[in-house]
């Protein structure tokens, strides 16, 4: 094989890998060489193109410079441009991926061929962490080969990054750039450096990067449903709350219950249980470091060590005034609106607007910290043993995740007024003489509790890789042309402890801040001071600030002397999983009359051992209840059959025509089979894992067209269908009778029975089917004066047949299942500048389903994104970029639009960059 030199663009090199590893050969193809390309946004478009040509079965990639020139905040942002592709977003950054609008650990996540570990709690991969800078090129396969690493039944993101010997001789690459955040009015840095030399049969590539980002974003939100039964369900000494939300309801609306126990009549008549209006200032600091060392001493003989470190640091402080129309005193009083038209299909009236007496209002001091260190560490090995390609790997991926969460809760309990408003929802002054204004009433507000939550996650993958492949050239079997086959073996494992503590007063055991001290006692800041950037929602004129404590007043001022959280027992789950695969398949080349054709046809075995372990609650003859001295584990194991098929046939010498099918599954999310109990207090539920679940199946196929056009260009159209049994719901599995709920304050509100829930597989299963459009085409084939502009566009749509887990039978698409997606680039390109304006679109989609009964939608959201560039000689760059330069917001409603959730701002991002190539 041989390898071309070229000049990346500065950021794309700028860190070769900031927490990522180099590329290597992929098992189930050639290796690809093509994937250097000089710092062109087109040339990396036309790579691309390149790579879907040649690649098995349905795929997509992006390439450096590709990847690097878009204005982007992190990897999961750089994806979302690819066909079939979108993310989901918190606070203005991309976090998500998910590949035809499938859930996201749906989505096997690959760096270098190693599974990638998360410090998310499940499967999934928190996007995040990686920026879009340090990747060489990404491919997202959505028919899978035998030889591909189970695990995705939306398909796999395959990630690989530069070594050494990708270039010619040295290479050094600088960055440096500021971002401007128009909310926040904060600017913040970001740097990268990558060096790569070669010396006769060696080669070293390091890399080192660093970011800052500073983001507010200001939400009118946490507006949910909250059904009648709230009260209606109320006996003994709280039986006068259900007899007064029977008689106002009947008064005010003429809807009689015949039965408060019935929930299914219950959960037909519901109110704001909740609306917020919060404050959001994001700080991150990211860095990563890469080393790579690559012995070759010749084209036939590849041995390379990669290591890399990185962390990213995250804090959040969150400011919330909420009021809590469902507090454990207070009633309904006065019903002046409601609405039993809109959703009149499903029976539900909704009380708009409502007179409650005793509102739970809420000032909330929040802090949201997290620590994650990445590590990745693999040799790899690629030779031409005689007529035999070897490919080998071994390699380890870690993550270790720390996080504290802290909730500092003033309460007050007054009458007041809720109801919806265009943009959301608000509390204002009721009629009730003993109303107030909950937003400037510091001295109403008293102490609750300060809360200090602490989780430890850690996540280990092993793995090692063995693969063999030979071509042929049979004279009595022409048609094959190329075998493989190999064997996998994976060791994954994650643990996760956690642990609370509240702070009630002045030390351990002491309660007397409670119910005595105010808001008004402590230091208290306006809120466009905590969070920096100017007034709150300005936009929306009903808006106001309010003062509340500020979160380093609460962590030097409240948590006394000894205080600490200790990991609790029952909180507790490890889950560890051991894969052992063997795969073969064969490449067959030959002729359909005079059309050529190509045919890959294999088959995985897979055989997989669970265990899960936790403590588990036990009763001494005396009553006490305590925990196992150990955890108690419990072991499963399935085996697996995957056949997969991956077809072409070119129709002419520029257009091929696909078609592919496979068995695939996902294994569950390891939160599901973790051994452990969790309670919700509010829904009167007990969650239990079940280490019982089995994988989600998919029968999937695809068939399609692609015309390749002269200088890069593409037009192809696909029709994809997935079979899906084995669905992962939550299901009602039992009941524990007697239980005691408290209040906040320690009071006694009632005692009832809780439902015990756990996710089983369900039975039966639905079909996801869709079609794909692709249109890149340079403008020159039209005209010679369009040269340098071109298109670049991409629409998926889809259709299932699968309605949500709602328990009222309100008919729900699959959680984060969006209908149409596009994506439209327009650019312009020569020798010396170059411009982007790109639109991202998603439609809305089911956010989660409120209290299994309520779909929450996240609505349509589009965006658009600019990039300039402008190269003042060979080797330096200036750049100009702007995300979301249109300002767009973020909202959701319950059931229809009529019923937002929230309203939400990130604002704007511009950032100017200076790169140099040496």
């Amino acid at each position: 094989m041989t390898y071309r030199g070229f000049s990346l663009s500065p950021l794309a090199l700028a860190v070769g890998s900031l927490l990522i590893t180099p590329a290597y050969a992929e098992e189930n193809q050639e290796p690809i060489e093509e994937i250097v390309v000089t710092g062109s946004y087109i040339k990396s478009l036309e790579k691309a193109i390149d790579l879907k040509r040649t690649n098995i079965g349905f795929s997509d990639s992006i390439v450096a410079s590709d990847i690097a020139d878009f204005p982007e905040q992190n990897l999961a942002e750089a994806l979302q441009r690819m066909p079939g592709v979108t993310i989901e977003r918190n606070k203005g950054l991309g976090q998500k991926v998910n590949v035809r609008s499938l859930p996201s650990e749906f989505t096997f996540v690959s760096i270098n061929n190693l599974a990638t570990a998360s410090g998310s709690g499940g499967r999934d991969v928190e996007f995040d962490m990686f920026a879009s800078e340090i990747i060489q090129s990404v491919t997202v396969k959505k028919s899978p080969t035998a030889a591909d690493e189970e695990g995705g039944i939306a398909g796999s993101v395959a990630i690989t990054t530069a070594r050494p010997f990708d270039y010619d001789g040295r290479q050094i690459v600088a960055s440096v750039e500021g971002a401007y955040n128009d909310i926040s009015e904060k600017s913040d840095p970001k740097f990268a450096f990558l060096a790569s030399d070669t010396f006769g049969d060696w080669g070293a590539l390091a890399s080192l990067a660093y970011s800052e980002r500073t983001n507010r974003t200001d939400s009118n939100s946490g507006i949910d449903f909250r059904p009648l039964s709230r009260w209606l369900e109320k006996s003994g000494s709280s039986q006068w709350q259900s007899d007064q939300a029977a008689d106002v309801l009947e008064r005010d609306t003429g809807i009689t219950i015949n039965d408060r126990f019935d929930k299914d009549e219950t959960s037909r008549v519901v109110f704001m249980n909740k609306v917020g209006d919060r404050a959001f200032l994001t700080e991150q600091e990211k860095w990563g470091a890469t080393l790579s060392l690559q012995y070759k001493p010749s084209s036939e003989f590849s041995l390379t060590f990669d290591a890399l470190l990185g962390n990213f640091d995250n804090h959040e402080d969150q400011y919330d005034a909420a009021a809590y129309s469902a507090s454990s005193i207070s009633s309904l009083e006065k019903i002046n609106n409601y609405d039993n038209t809109t959703l009149a299909d499903y029976g539900i009236t909704v009380l708009t607007d409502v007179n409650y007496a005793a509102t739970q209002h809420e000032f909330l001091s929040k802090e949201n910290s997290s620590d994650t260190d990445y590590q990745q560490f693999s040799l790899t090995l690629d030779w031409m043993l005689g007529d035999w390609e070897v490919y080998g790997v071994v390699g380890y991926s870690g993550a270790d995740k720390l996080a504290e969460t802290t909730n500092l809760k003033h309460t007050a309990y007054r009458p007041t007024r809720t109801r919806y408003t265009s943009t959301g929802g608000e509390t204002i002054p009721s009629d009730n003489p003993d109303t107030f204004d909950m937003y400037n009433s510091p001295e109403a507000y008293t102490f609750d509790y300060y809360e200090v939550n602490l989780e430890d996650i850690s996540d280990d993958k092993y793995a090692a890789q063995l693969d063999f492949s030979r071509h042929f050239q049979l004279d009595f079997f022409p048609a094959l042309s190329k075998v493989q086959f190999g064997a996998r073996y994976t060791d994954k494992s994650k643990q996760r402890n956690y642990g609370s503590n509240r702070v009630t007063g002045s030390s351990a055991g002491d309660s007397s801040w409670v119910g005595t001290r105010t808001l008004a006692d402590s230091e208290i800041h306006d809120i466009s001071d905590l969070v920096s950037g100017g007034e709150y929602l300005s936009d929306v004129s009903s808006k106001q600030d309010w003062s509340q404590i500020s979160n380093n007043y609460a962590r030097n001022e409240l948590r006394y002397d000894g205080f600490a959280v200790d990991f609790a027992p029952d909180e507790f789950y490890e889950v560890s999983e051991k894969t052992t695969a063997i795969y073969a398949m064969a490449d067959f080349v030959f002729d359909i009359g005079t059309l050529p054709a190509t045919l890959n046809a294999g088959v995985r075995y897979i055989d997989t051992d669970v265990n899960s372990s936790g403590y588990h609650q036990v009763q001494s003859d005396d009553g006490s209840t305590g925990y196992t001295p150990a955890p108690i584990s419990k072991e499963g194991n399935y085996k697996e059959t995957l056949p997969s098929i991956n077809f072409s046939l070119e129709l002419t010498d520029n257009l091929l025509f696909r078609a592919a099918a496979s068995e695939t599954f996902i294994r569950p999310a390891l939160t599901d089979i973790a051994y452990k109990r969790t309670v919700s207090l509010s829904e009167f539920k007990y969650r239990d894992g079940n280490p019982d679940l089995k994988p989600t199946y998919a029968d999937q196929w695809e068939t399609g067209l692609e015309w390749y056009l002269e200088e890069g260009g593409l037009l192809a159209v696909s029709y994809f269908e997935k079979e899906i049994e084995g669905v992962v719901r939550e299901s009602l599995t039992g009941v524990v009778n007697d239980v005691t709920k408290y209040n906040d304050n320690g009071t006694v509100d009632g005692v009832y029975d809780f439902d015990v829930y756990q996710k089983v597989n369900a039975e039966g299963s639905y079909d996801v089917s869709g079609l794909e459009f692709i249109a890149q085409i340079p403008f020159s084939r039209f005209h010679p004066m369009l040269q340098g502009f071109g298109i670049n566009a991409n629409y998926t749509t889809l259709d299932n047949s699968l309605t949500g887990a709602s328990d009222l039978a309100i008919p729900t698409p699959p959680e984060g299942l969006a209908d149409e997606t596009y994506n439209l680039t327009f650019y312009f390109e020569n020798d010396s500048f170059d411009a982007r304006i790109s639109y991202n679109y998603k439609d809305k989609y089911v956010e989660y389903i409120e209290r299994d009964m309520y779909p929450v939608y996240r609505d349509a959201y589009g965006q658009t994104d600019v990039s300039f560039g402008y190269k003042i000689n060979d080797t330096i760059k200036i750049t100009l970029e702007g995300i979301n330069i249109t300002d767009e917001e973020t909202t959701g409603y319950t059931i229809a639009p009529a019923f937002p959730t929230m309203y939400e701002f990130s604002g704007r991002r511009f950032s100017l960059g200076l790169r140099g190539s040496f």
